[in-house]
């Protein structure tokens, strides 16, 4: 059943769909272990499976961890520092003026709507808004590291959770390099006293002061951070190829495994990519 979770995030495929695909390729039955088998688990059976994962809270957890301990194995350990960044995921869009959007946020019922309505709505995704425009759904905040562009810690929140507020949850001891980078969103007193107390260098790109107009040494180191932070972006770019940019499902609880099961499917394939292209484990 894992496994079919696997390839259902690896290729973005529906409950339905991936029922379709394991029973139309041999190469997926024989990947699921599945092969001359007389009963296939359907739709409904894995959407079972996936319930129950999301009401132990732990499944898509230990499924991460696991292939985490793959890449260990393989001599992929984190290294070069990290780099700390959040990217929102959008759930099934709910139409919605302004007063409800803040009823929403705020957890409470909007007025007028009835109980079909609120039945097809999450209640646990947010509204924010991003460069001006509106986003419903939740946020993945990641930790990679610099060197192999691997997801180390994963950390699923509603949308409207502050970047900077989660920065604790995602630190990763294990990382061999000293340095942590990531954008102006994470640019705190607490962030940068959270970096000392665990001894790391501190890399967050600085936010400009009201009215500072001579600002050319904080946009050098601002540009030299983000020289090295945009190798996080590529990891986003990566689960956004799996389809991580969206999710289906309706609780905060059931769009986490999902977004857990991507951010394993992503450290896999690049564990591949890795292995083909780097077997010595030098890859920059």
């Amino acid at each position: 059943m894992v496994r079919l979770l696997f390839i259902q995030s690896l290729y973005n495929l529906s409950d339905e769909d991936c029922e379709y695909q394991v029973l139309d390729r041999m190469s997926f039955q024989h990947f699921c272990r599945l092969d001359a088998a007389l009963h296939i688990p359907d739709a409904r059976t894995l959407w079972s499976f996936k319930q129950r994962l999301a009401q132990g809270g732990l499944g898509g957890r230990a499924i991460f961890e696991a292939v985490s301990l793959q890449l260990q194995q393989h001599g992929y350990i984190p290294r070069g520092g990290q780099i700390v960044d959040a990217s929102i995921v959008q759930a099934p869009l709910t139409q919605a003026n302004k007063d409800e959007r803040e009823a929403l946020n705020e957890g409470r019922r909007p007025e007028g709507w009835n109980a079909k309505r609120l039945q097809h709505t999450d209640r646990d995704a947010r509204w924010t808004k991003k460069h001006g425009k509106s986003f419903y759904g939740y946020k993945v905040h990641a930790n990679a590291d610099a060197r192999y562009k691997l997801i180390r810690r994963v950390k699923v929140t509603p949308a409207n959770v502050d970047d900077g507020q989660t920065l604790k949850e995602v630190l990763d001891r294990a990382n061999t390099g000293a340095r942590l980078l990531a954008d102006r969103g994470y640019d705190a007193q607490t962030n940068r006293q959270l970096l000392q107390a665990h001894g790391l260098r501190d890399g967050i790109a600085r936010r400009a002061k009201p009215g500072q107009e001579r600002r050319v040494r904080l946009d050098a180191r601002n540009k030299a951070i983000n020289r090295v932070r945009a190798r996080g972006e590529h990891v986003f770019a990566g689960l956004e190829q799996l389809g991580g940019k969206c999710v289906r499902a309706m609780t905060l609880a059931r769009n986490e495994l999902a977004i857990l099961l991507k951010c394993a499917a992503y450290n896999a394939k690049r564990l591949v990519w890795l292995v083909r292209h780097d077997p010595c484990g030098c890859a920059r």
